[in-house]
């Protein structure tokens, strides 16, 4: 492991952030509007639905074939409210979608919906969300009756991975691993264009493994959980500590080390005004990181890797180039040295545009299965 110094050394004087500018020279898809859509006469239009279900927000999108944004609408979530409300909010959202983007229900053609939990993709199923304190939601069954179309319940890390690998920065891709720290440690993977996952769950929970370890908020004795250590809650109750202590002066400047203050911008800035504190624990963050993402690399030899969430779109360079350092210290150098590594794209779209190539991709692989028959 890297002592202090050499982290120190790393971080203000290494690669790791210099070339924020050539890493986040990326073009996210056209988006077309919602005022638009009355004007160029997109009423009788096909259209998908693209929903991101989020533990704070949710946020139903309209998009063309082509993945053009027509129109969004989004309201608060408030899990507290009870699964009855919130239903009832998931059906008055798409409706309100459709209503901005100026088109006919009956051009609606299906509807694919990222979840913060896991789910069973088979039945439809939001199986647990922790952030909304739903259990067992019938979201298929739900939004199946009202509208009347084909819908798929994903993951909300599985459709961002996939959105990324059709039409982000995985395209091209044979196997894609998408990588996104935030208040947990999200994955997905897809391999030759499937997503990888249970026969009855969705998988890829790299955040949930335990490593050697432990700190005072563990679960289990000696073991700490990889999102812990990674995650950019943890992050932020660290330099929390920071800032108590007097090493991270900037920080604390920012945020006087309020937990709900210190997000990505503010972690950001104080790591770019040289805070102590802040540049150890985004270096021992990274190369945690970097050893969770080497198992996946060892087990399923991914050719690209993509990066993203708020964490990464403020530091895309420092995430890219030590993640890729850590990766080769700890992988087989037959499987790492080959891997691209990349930052998303597709930004607050992922979701939406995911889902929504999933869906499709299934229907139209069901399509070619009644061909055989």
């Amino acid at each position: 492991m890297a002592t202090k110094n050499e982290n120190l050394k790393k971080l203000k004087g290494g690669k790791a952030l210099k070339a924020d500018k050539a890493v986040k020279e990326v073009k996210l898809p056209k988006v077309v509007k919602s005022g638009k859509a009355a004007k160029v006469g997109l009423k009788e239009v096909p259209f998908w639905i693209g929903f991101d279900l989020g533990g704070t927000k949710m946020l139903a999108t309209v998009l063309d074939e082509q993945y053009h944004v027509l129109g969004v609408a989004r309201k608060a979530t408030n899990g507290s409210d009870g699964l009855v409300k919130g239903k009832a909010k998931v059906v008055k959202t798409i409706q309100e979608a459709m209503t901005a983007a100026g088109v006919s229900p009956k051009g609606l053609k299906g509807i694919g919906i990222g979840c913060p939990g896991l789910v069973n993709p088979d039945k439809g199923v939001l199986i647990n969300a922790p952030n909304l304190g739903w259990s067992n939601v019938g979201l298929k069954q739900l939004l199946g009756g009202v509208f009347k179309v084909p819908v798929e319940v994903m993951n909300d890390v599985d459709a961002g991975t996939y959105g990324e690998y059709a039409l982000g920065a995985g395209k091209g891709a044979r196997s894609v691993l998408g990588v996104f720290p935030g208040t947990g440690l999200g994955t997905g993977f897809v391999y030759n264009g499937e997503l990888v996952m249970g026969r009855g769950v969705s998988a890829m929970e790299l955040g949930m493994i335990y490593l050697p370890g432990t700190h005072i908020g563990s679960a289990q004795h000696g073991v700490v959980l990889l999102e812990d250590l990674t995650s950019r809650l943890s992050l932020a109750a660290e330099g929390g500590v920071a800032c108590y202590r007097g090493q991270a002066e900037a920080l604390n400047a920012r945020t006087a080390g309020s937990l709900r203050e210190i997000k990505s911008k503010a972690l950001a800035g104080s790591l770019r005004a040289g805070d102590e504190g802040t540049m150890v624990m985004f270096g021992n963050s990274v190369r945690y990181l970097g050893l969770g993402v080497a198992m996946v690399v060892n087990l399923m030899a991914p050719d690209r890797i993509v990066l993203g969430g708020g964490l990464v779109e403020e530091l895309p360079s420092l995430y890219v180039n030590m993640l890729k350092e850590e990766v080769a210290r700890y992988a087989l150098p037959s499987l790492a040295k080959p891997i691209k590594y990349v930052v998303a794209k597709l930004g607050g779209n992922a979701v939406a545009v995911g889902s929504v190539a999933w869906l499709r991709h299934r229907v139209e692989g069901a399509k070619r299965e009644v061909r055989r028959v």
